[in-house]
């Protein structure tokens, strides 16, 4: 069970990372880019609307609304450019994910 979700969360985090370089791409349509930059600055902002100390609300964020926001994404994106990004993306997870601190910000003062 414990590798399953394992598993699973690393999936998650490389399909973020295709859609952080997607959303930059110039093949994407701009009410794709709009959606996967929020879903992207979301995922990597350190603070979340439901904060985590909230029983079982807390982690609603992490476990709904993000993977599906990110499998919303994926659908809006053309195929093409997620095969392109996908090897951007493995590179990245190798790195680090970027700190998204403006939009964090932002998140903090709503």
């Amino acid at each position: 069970m414990y590798k399953k979700i394992k598993v699973w969360a690393k999936n998650l985090k490389r399909q973020i990372f295709v859609l952080y370089f997607a959303y930059k791409d110039k093949r994407v349509p701009l009410s794709a880019k709009i959606f996967t930059a929020c879903i992207v600055a979301y995922a990597f902002s350190p603070i979340d609307l439901i904060p985590d100390f909230i029983p079982i609300l807390g982690y609603l964020d992490d476990i709904i609304v993000v993977p599906l926001g990110v499998m919303i994404a994926l659908k809006m994106i053309p195929k093409d450019v997620i095969s392109d990004c996908e090897a951007k993306a493995e590179e990245m997870m190798r790195m680090g994910k970027p700190k998204n601190w403006i939009v964090g910000s932002l998140i903090l003062i709503l």
